[in-house]
């Protein structure tokens, strides 16, 4: 090349430009409201945006569940679905392919996670026992609520401290779980509720050797571990990446082992597996499969659909084969961090490290003069919308809900806006926008205001609670 050629991007820093393992085939055209128009949906929205409808959003980063894009060989599984009610060939093809990159036994289909949470949670659930788990989430939560348990959180200190550096904000603190098995006893222990890439702590992994140590701890008290898979392809690439000794695993290797140490796993597979609806509940124990496998049948379907269509199974099946590629998570996990850097450059407060599934921004110091009890992480989702029609949701105080005993707010230590990336749906391009969106916010942020909840639902609030501006 010449010295008068330019250079390209990757050049003048010195390294390779990457480009996205896939090509388009085929577009969705968006096109962005004005902001008076961005402003009456909001306001119609109650300033929750949940509740906006998605034909007035321009960039829809509210969630990575059910919104990424299908591979060409995925919609054309969808044209094999066996649509018998009992039986379906694709039930099988699923099962399969759970079995080969998860490991497990018995696999039930749900119609999503949530389904699988409900089943695990009636399936081992009583009146009065103690789930002790790496920091909650808002379903998982509520299932084992209302199955009658308590949720008791024993992540490590670090994954409440959005500025820590630790690699594995997701470990689970075996010394704090330990103090409450002796405190409770084991017997009061159903199981351990794992989740792999935190979510509510900013999208943050689980050492391998974390979960290792978790499982003898288990073993001496003869207590089960009950993984939540929804995002463990991200889990394993943060593994791949950052622990001693695995750097050379594939991320399918890597999966199949973590996955080992636990005795069954809880899917939403509206996530990792590149479908836009489905999940599983997969068992080792054939007496809890027996259970699940006959209460899939009272609330979701016969147990070789549960809730799901043949081509959806199929599409499932073949979705989870392409999560496990390499390429795939790193470019996935790179498109993350490349809006995450560029906010962090801009020194807008967010949680670090950067997580694998969304950028979450640290509301609390992102708005200062902001109360928690004025949830300044919904503030911030309204504001970034009425911004640029960019869409994002909260995980602060009104996702936390109130406590069940006192009827009081939750007030966690992290309050939280979270910018979600869908997989193999937005480029560069789209991220630059966010991320200026996001910058235009904070140069205006001392003249935001904070929100009221003037309705607010009796479950997970979040979804459906409705504001004004104080």
């Amino acid at each position: 090349m010449s010295k008068d050629q330019p250079k390209t991007m990757g050049q003048q820093f010195g390294r390779r430009s990457w480009a996205e393992p896939w090509k388009i085939k085929m577009v969705e055209p968006i096109r962005i409201k004005t902001p008076e128009q961005r402003l009456a949906a909001i306001e119609e929205a109650g300033y929750n945006t949940f509740l906006l409808r998605s034909e007035d959003v321009y960039i829809d980063l509210l969630t990575d569940s059910g919104t990424s894009a299908m591979s060409d060989r995925q919609w054309s599984g969808m044209l094999a679905g066996d649509e018998a009610y009992a039986g379906s060939r694709n039930f099988y093809r699923l099962e399969q392919a759970v079995r080969r990159y998860y490991g497990y036994r018995f696999v039930v289909p749900t119609h999503q996670g949530r389904g699988a949470e409900h089943l695990i949670s009636q399936a081992l659930i009583r009146e009065g026992v103690t789930i002790p788990g790496n920091m909650y989430f808002t379903t998982t939560r509520l299932h084992q609520e209302l199955a009658g348990g308590t949720f008791v959180d024993v992540i490590i200190d670090e994954a409440h401290d959005p500025q820590s550096q630790h690699p594995f904000k997701g470990n689970v603190d075996l010394q704090k779980l330990e103090q409450v098995i002796l405190e409770v006893g084991p017997e009061q222990i159903p199981y351990i509720s794992l989740a792999g890439t935190v979510n509510m702590a900013g999208g943050q992994p689980v050492s391998m050797a974390n979960v290792k140590g978790l499982r003898e701890l288990c073993d001496r008290y003869s207590i089960k571990i009950y993984l939540d898979a929804t995002r463990m392809v991200e889990n394993c690439f943060f593994i791949q990446e950052r622990e001693e000794g695995y750097r050379g695993r594939t991320i399918e290797s890597l999966l199949l082992e973590f996955c080992s140490y636990t005795d069954g796993a809880w899917m939403s597979a509206k996530k990792d597996s590149l479908v836009n609806i489905g999940g599983w509940l997969a068992i080792n124990d054939e007496e809890v499969f027996e259970i699940a496998r006959n209460l899939v049948v009272v609330y979701e379907g016969l147990h070789t659909y549960g809730g799901l269509a043949g081509r959806g199974m199929e599409a499932l099946a073949i979705g989870i084969e392409e999560s496990v590629a390499d390429d795939h998570v790193r470019t996935r996990v790179d498109q993350v961090r490349y809006l995450g850097n560029l906010l962090a450059s801009w020194d807008i407060p967010i949680v670090q490290p950067v997580g694998g599934h969304a950028v979450f921004v640290d509301a609390k110091s992102f708005f200062p003069h902001i109360p928690q009890s004025q949830f300044p992480a919904q503030t911030l989702a309204a504001e970034l919308y009425l911004d640029s029609g960019v869409r994002s949701m909260e995980r602060g105080v009104a996702s936390a809900g109130r406590d069940p005993e006192t009827g009081e707010h939750r007030y966690p230590k992290l309050e939280l806006t979270r910018l979600t990336i869908p997989r193999r749906v937005y480029t560069q391009a789209h991220m630059d926008v966010v991320a200026e969106s996001v910058k235009a916010v904070f140069e205006g942020r001392d003249s935001v205001r904070g929100l009221r909840m003037v309705y607010e639902p009796r479950y997970l609030r979040f979804f459906q609670a409705r504001f004004e501006r104080i």
